[in-house]
């Protein structure tokens, strides 16, 4: 696994890490790593090894570039020298960037099977992040990287089918793409029956803090109900390059003693607060990116018997419906502050939502869905083996 992240609170990459090491396979995660942990451990029968420091403080495309390109190198040499030493039958490289798979060009050319995993949309996240036309010379730039990187891996796996059906048309071939889902591990994510109960109301965001995600939009709503609802606070958890603003909106709307910013934790950790939470809150926005990227927290919150608010994008309307999560007009604070108080106020709608969300995830765990990429890990590992095999047998003739 090689993924530009923090390996031990990103679920995504540590449920197929961990999951093949299960199976009795050999795994070693790179990865970044973050103050106070380790540069190389093992973490469930996995070995994390962390090649570079992350801190987001990207105050330009330039500098936010310059950090890939850093990691492309060291993964690369890392790979290289690893494989060298005993050989890889399988890498699986995390995007973004997409261009990170050709840290693998070397255990490639010597007969390793690659996985590029498209967990964002590199050209659309590109614009979002950087407010760019997808007329630019650098969107064009960029999809031309996404070919020439599918084009390379052996195998594409899109994190969602509205991005799956995007990638078909303008890189990938139909036969070369599966879409995955980031399915929540109940045997992580299980309620333990250990709720809060100090009177307050918590409502909850865990996730990055960029603009695409409308942490700002959710702040700004809860100001407008919070004389009403005196019990209410709202915990964010995360890190992202809006984290400044966004505690600078905090203290402009005077809510320092109702809105707490929280970091970042391991998602071991994750789980207890999230099931101390009474209401989750998934405020994207839906233009360009948010409008397409799929949120794991909401069916994590789901798993966990948490309710859950979401904003009415392309993505989150294709796969839920008001049975299961209280929807708002993406983009209007006014509308996200209606379903605040709703929610907070009606007992019986959460625990209606709740309870219908907690059947529909059932079909929605990992637990039920790996069986997506072990077939695949094996559909590759055999191609490689039977490469392997005649090559031996032509050798021996």
């Amino acid at each position: 696994m090689v993924a530009y992240t923090g390996y031990e609170s990103d679920n995504r990459v540590r449920r197929y890490a961990e999951s093949l090491a299960a199976r009795g396979y050999s795994v070693d995660a790179v990865a970044l790593r973050t103050d106070g942990l380790p540069r190389q451990d093992v973490l469930n029968g996995v070995r994390v090894v962390r090649i570079q420091r992350r801190v987001r403080d990207e105050k330009s495309k330039f500098s936010y570039l310059a950090k890939l390109l850093l990691f492309l190198v060291r993964s690369m040499l890392f790979l290289t020298r690893e494989h060298f030493h005993e050989p890889y039958d399988l890498i699986h490289i995390h995007s973004v960037p997409d261009f990170e798979v050709f840290a693998a060009i070397v255990p490639k050319l010597m007969g390793a099977k690659i996985i590029l995993d498209i967990h964002d949309i590199v050209p659309e996240f590109y614009a979002c992040k950087f407010a760019a036309s997808q007329n630019s010379l650098v969107f064009k730039l960029l999809v031309a990287m996404e070919r020439l990187s599918t084009a390379f891996a052996d195998h594409v796996i899109a994190s969602n089918h509205i991005w799956q059906k995007r990638l078909q048309q303008r890189s990938v071939p139909e036969s070369k793409v599966t879409t995955i889902l980031n399915f929540p591990d109940t045997k992580v994510f299980q309620p333990k029956g250990v709720g809060q109960n100090d009177g307050n109301f918590i409502l909850l965001y865990p996730g990055t803090l960029t603009y695409h995600q409308g942490l700002d939009i959710a702040i700004r709503a809860f100001s407008i109900i919070k004389a009403q609802v005196p019990e209410a606070q709202f915990h964010i958890y995360g890190s992202g390059d809006q984290s400044e603003f966004l505690k600078a909106l905090v203290a402009q709307l005077a809510l320092e003693d109702r809105v707490f910013f929280k970091g970042t934790l391991a998602v071991e950790q994750m789980v207890g607060v999230i099931e101390n939470a009474d209401l989750g809150i998934v405020p994207k926005r839906s233009n360009g990116f948010g409008n397409e990227a799929f949120s794991t927290k909401i069916l994590e919150f789901m798993a966990m018997g948490v309710p859950v608010i979401i904003s009415d994008t392309a993505v989150d309307t294709y796969y839920f419906d008001d049975s299961i999560a209280r929807f708002f007009r993406a983009n209007d604070e006014n509308s996200l502050a209606d379903a605040m108080l709703l929610m907070i106020k009606n007992a019986a709608v959460r625990d209606s939502l709740a309870h219908r969300a907690s059947v529909f995830v059932r079909k929605y765990t990992w637990g039920v869905n790996q069986h997506l990429y072990l077939d695949l890990v094996d559909s590759l590992l055999r191609s490689h083996n039977d490469r392997g095999a005649a090559r031996i047998l032509k050798s021996t003739n």
